[in-house]
């Protein structure tokens, strides 16, 4: 399992920072582009069938979410598409892929250069305790952003 964090580009490249709506009394609340994101992430599973979804929210200026990769336990390079000669090609099964995948749905729904951050940040999940820490993170995060340096995640 994996947290995942895609952030949205600032304001130095014409991009406001509460791009995908607001947080209200403690309740994110979310626009038109934001609802997009929210349809795309859901339909991750869809195009990506090694993809589970867990607790996840989209914030007005990012995303948090929790993936899981099934499969045999083997690691990302095990989701590679195989070569003829069974060596790894390919990252269409990996979480990269997925992420990419995500951002082109959202850029495509939002019209013109993509508004995110080039990459994402990414924690590798090790065990329930942790698990049960990052869900309570995403589930309180509108209601601490006020708090949480200005509105930046």
């Amino acid at each position: 399992m994996y947290f995942v964090t895609l952030c949205l580009r600032g304001k130095a490249k014409g991009f406001s920072p509460l791009r995908f709506g607001t947080v209200v009394n403690g309740r994110m609340a979310l626009n038109d582009a934001g609802r997009a994101a929210a349809d795309c992430w859901r339909a991750i599973p869809a195009h990506f069938p090694q993809a589970v979804l867990d607790e996840w929210i989209v914030m007005p200026n990012h995303l948090h979410g929790i993936v899981m990769i099934s499969g045999d336990g083997r690691g990302e390079k095990s989701f590679a598409l195989a070569a003829p000669d069974g060596r790894p090609c390919g990252t269409s099964r990996t979480l990269g892929s997925i992420v990419r995948g995500f951002k082109i749905g959202v850029t495509k729904f939002l019209g013109g250069d993509s508004p995110w951050q080039r990459n994402y940040y990414d924690i590798i999940i090790r065990d329930a305790r942790a698990l049960d820490a990052i869900r309570r993170y995403i589930r309180d995060n509108p209601a601490h952003w006020d708090t949480l340096r200005h509105g930046e995640p």
